[in-house]
């Protein structure tokens, strides 16, 4: 690795740091909101239980997430981006489909 890319990694990795710790705002921030959890869970034609089964989590959780009283965080939320870009590969993915 070339220290150009390494410097620029680690720089990376510290605003990282930053914006977790509250220290920074992240230059962009995307939400899913209830709309698009609930839009994602009707193509993928599944329960809210099988739904909360394929990407692991509790049902009550998923419900919150669809009235809006709590957001997807971390890989939940990386996760609902991909089913509501390409639900098919979400389905294959989890061996769903």
């Amino acid at each position: 690795m070339k220290n150009e890319d390494f410097n620029m990694l680690l720089s990376s990795i510290k605003e990282a740091g930053e914006i977790k710790k509250g220290i920074k705002e992240p230059s962009r921030v995307f939400e899913m909101g209830a709309p698009e959890i609930k839009m994602v869970r009707k193509i993928l034609s599944v329960s809210q239980s099988e739904f909360a089964l394929m990407i692991g989590v509790s049902v009550r959780t998923l419900q919150n997430w669809e009235q809006g009283r709590r957001k997807p965080e971390g890989p939940a939320k990386a996760l609902l981006r991909v089913a509501l870009k390409n639900p098919k590969a979400v389905l294959e993915a989890l061996h769903a489909g």
